[in-house]
């Protein structure tokens, strides 16, 4: 089989492929026949040594990616061959909260999916949604969950709340979708102003365009009264506008702490003090968390937004057309 690994860190060079045997199930595993893969902003990071989780030497990278079970092991009691089926991201944390003994994630500490054919325990994998094509199936395990697990829990907004989304990456199309689902009002902020239709398109009630509005806190919360949730995907950049923009007692998911350039949030004091609103994290989730996603998915037949697909040898100019950030949606590798 042609599957890539990284050797090495700094750059596309150290994603190479290479051709090997098609693996063996062992008693619980099965063999997954992959169809797709796609990109998130974690899996540059690991290709440039930047990611806090040091990757294994030679991994197959990847979490995100879907395919058929083509074989499984004599104890396999999950899933049948013929299965559709995609991993999880961290593919030992099935439920409850997260400890040192589940930080294992595909595609880094463990290998993933960008390999014509990948092994998995049966517990690290989840069945998928029969409406969504290979290719849409394959956006959903790290964006998806990411944007499900900060719109979801004890402190989920209510129908009629207002949610902010930051740009047009996977994470911020997936919170628009997901917000939508759930009956809220979404603000959508773009560096682009030829995206803001896109965005008005899935169901964005207001969009502003930075280039026009670069203080645009201020202006969302007085026409909105103050966002209820922020999906805060931008970092440095946007951080500060989007404490002006929350409600009093509003709630920030940070989820970009740094940026390329290695600056960190900072928590501007003027306007903190002014607020009570929480500033929380998630990361990702686990794989019942996935399911949960998916079973919602799966009933309001929600398709993710594809920005480009990729053929499998063209792995590297995937990674080179992620990492320029001018992306509307997910970026995909079709399958071997």
């Amino acid at each position: 089989m042609r599957t890539y690994r990284l050797e090495g860190s700094g750059g596309t060079e150290c994603l190479v492929m290479r051709d090997g045997a098609q693996p063996r199930p062992n008693s619980h595993e099965i063999v997954v026949r992959v169809h797709a893969t796609s990109l998130n902003r974690r899996d540059t990071m690991i290709l440039n040594g930047t990611y806090p989780l040091t990757p294994r030497q030679g991994v197959v990278p990847l979490s995100d990616g879907a395919g058929e079970v083509v074989a499984i092991g004599d104890a396999v009691t999950r899933f049948a061959v013929g299965d559709r089926v995609t991993g999880s991201y961290f593919a030992r944390w099935i439920d409850g909260r997260m400890h040192p003994g589940v930080v294992d994630q595909l595609g880094c500490t463990l290998d993933g999916m960008l390999s014509e054919f990948a092994l998995l325990d049966e517990q690290w994998a989840v069945r998928l949604p029969e409406h969504l094509s290979w290719h849409e199936a394959a956006t959903l395990t790290c964006a998806g969950l990411t944007a499900w697990s900060a719109l979801t829990g004890a402190d989920a907004p209510r129908p009629g709340q207002w949610v902010l989304t930051i740009g047009s990456g996977g994470v911020a199309l997936f919170a628009l979708q997901f917000a939508k689902l759930m009956g809220c009002r979404v603000a959508a902020i773009t560096s682009r102003t030829e995206k803001a239709d896109r965005l008005r398109a899935l169901g964005a009630d207001l969009v502003i365009a930075t280039a026009n509005a670069p203080q645009w806190g201020m202006k969302l919360r007085e026409q909105t009264g103050g966002i209820d949730l922020v999906v805060e995907t931008g970092g440095p950049a946007t951080f500060g506008q989007s404490l002006i923009a929350s409600a009093l007692y509003g709630r920030i998911v940070l989820l970009t702490v740094q940026d390329q350039k290695g600056r960190s949030v900072e928590i501007p004091a003027a306007v903190y003090q002014r607020s009570l609103a929480t500033i929380g994290r998630v990361f990702v989730g686990s794989r019942n968390g996935l399911e949960t996603m998916l079973a919602a998915v799966a009933a309001h037949r929600l398709k993710p937004i594809i920005d480009r697909i990729f053929p499998f040898t063209d792995a590297r100019e995937a990674y080179r057309h992620f990492r320029q950030g001018d992306v509307f949606g997910k970026v995909v590798i079709d399958g071997a």
